[in-house]
């Protein structure tokens, strides 16, 4: 299925220099979805010098042309929707209907910064010199080197292109190898609203042929990266050497509180939904349950039941709740934390083991376990999984010092009746994203990002564009 596509090389589909491709596998039955081109290092650097005329053509652009592009490429992603969508479930295996908002998400921050290329303001301020004054104008930082992950093939590019071009940034973006295919279409789906060859550049291919051309060229100023807390450390260092700008969205460890005068229902309802969608691997999801002791045993028992209602399956049956995960490395790493926390004197409520009803793919069961202590992997790092480990709570500021017990701080979650304790919960929880009796965090118009070892820097909102953009100060004297 990646046939018409390829490499995406100064507004042209080209094939790598030395023919040389990869597999791409399916989750859900483990056998070849394609080949894609697998970059050399000198397709990388052609990338790097596309993204150098694009960069100066965009600078020609003014913010209302920007605008009307972003418009166009929504407009051709969304007559696109349904084909990006079939491609997500085939690299994912997650459920149709997710992959059909996800890329509704992505159409979305097109929209967005579509607007806000009309809104780069600068500002004037008055000047102590006789006749003279400032000037503060915005301008486009450069080359941005964007690269993702693959649990969110369409929402994770489209987060970053979108303010890089609307800013007047070119870009050279460099998805999961996993999940090359949404790229490709996204990427194909600029390609039609005629932005300037350069604009947008696509490779994939090994991390020494990609990853690491782009953070040696000095030429590219900004890197914005979703993945890994340790991959995000190590471009830390990497940019330090040409100092680049740099922006991400690392692991997380989400907290939950569900207070003694939560709705309980609602509360339920929420939880059981959003831990199990895309199998549990959203860095933003809940991983760690505390519940107030007088709602225990029902938050336990109700969990329990929904999360027993849960399909699994191929993500194109319109009946599957929940597919595999990514890959067997996953599916292995899974077994191993829950097998780990039951040792250590977890109750195994529901699931923990592979589902034995498929012959081939990663399909875990949703998991639930209790007597989870803080201390746990389980509770204590990200699991990135389908495991929802819950524990009690007695005291208020007990459980936020325990929630925030994390290096992480991306997201966490409370659900109470008392305006008073989502107000205390909002300010006492270390976190970039709180969401109070709702997990809905991510939207275009809002700035998504997290704290401490969870990243740096936001994407959404008026926010997002920051990253792209250098200040410029002139002191004007007539």
């Amino acid at each position: 299925m990646y046939e018409k596509f390829g490499l995406y090389i100064n507004g042209r589909w080209v094939s790598a220099e030395a023919g040389k491709t990869a597999e791409v596998l399916s989750p859900v039955t483990e056998k070849p979805l394609g080949l894609v081109p697998s970059a050399s290092a000198a397709d990388t650097a052609a990338a790097v010098d596309s993204a150098e005329g694009g960069l100066t053509a965009l600078r020609g652009l003014d913010g209302f042309a920007r605008a009307d592009a972003l418009h166009s490429i929504a407009d051709e992603m969304t007559r696109r929707a349904a084909e990006a969508a079939k491609i997500n479930v085939l690299e994912t295996g997650k459920p149709i209907a997710q992959a059909e908002r996800e890329w509704v998400l992505a159409t979305d921050q097109f929209r967005w910064y579509a607007e806000e290329a009309r809104r780069i303001y600068g500002r004037i301020i008055p000047s102590r010199v006789p006749g003279g004054r400032f000037e503060v104008t915005r301008e486009p930082v450069g080359i941005v080197g964007v690269f993702t992950a693959w649990n969110f093939p369409a929402a994770l590019p489209a987060r970053k292109i979108a303010p890089a071009l609307a800013a007047g940034c070119s870009v050279v973006l460099r998805p999961s190898s996993q999940t090359p295919g949404v790229a490709m279409v996204l990427v194909d789906c600029i390609h039609a609203a005629g932005l300037p060859d350069g604009a947008v550049n696509f490779v994939t291919g090994s991390t020494s042929a990609t990853y690491d051309v782009v953070m040696a060229d000095a030429r590219v100023r900004k890197v914005s990266l979703t993945g890994s807390t340790r991959v995000g450390q190590q471009m830390i260092r990497d940019a330090a050497a040409t100092v680049k700008k740099v922006s991400m969205e690392l692991g997380g460890n989400a907290p939950c509180i569900i207070h003694d005068d939560a709705d309980l229902e609602t509360a339920l309802d929420m939880s059981v939904a959003t831990k199990f969608a895309n199998a549990g691997q959203v860095c933003v999801t809940a991983d760690r349950f505390f519940v107030h002791e007088s709602l225990h045993d029902a938050f336990v028992t109700g969990f329990v039941a929904r999360a027993k209602k849960i399909i699994l399956g191929d993500g194109m049956d319109p009946a599957t709740g929940m597919g595999p995960l990514i890959n067997a490395r996953r599916l292995s790493e899974i077994d191993s934390i829950v097998a780990e926390a039951v040792k250590s004197g977890a109750t195994l409520e529901l699931g923990g083991s592979r589902a034995t009803a498929f012959n081939a793919g990663h399909f875990y069961q949703p998991t639930v376990l209790t007597n989870v202590t803080d201390d746990m992997r389980v509770f204590a790092e990200e699991n990135f999984g389908p495991i929802a480990a819950i524990t009690r709570f007695t005291e208020d500021d007990e459980v936020l010092t325990r929630a925030n017990a994390s290096e992480m701080g991306l997201s966490a979650y409370a659900f109470t009746r008392s305006p008073e304790r989502a107000r205390l919960a909002v300010a006492a929880l270390k976190s970039g994203m709180v969401g109070i009796n709702s997990f809905a965090l991510a939207a275009s118009e809002a700035p998504f990002g997290g704290t401490n070892y969870s990243g740096m820097g936001r994407e959404g909102g008026t926010e997002g564009i920051e990253d792209y953009l250098d200040t410029k100060l002139a002191q004007i004297v007539f």
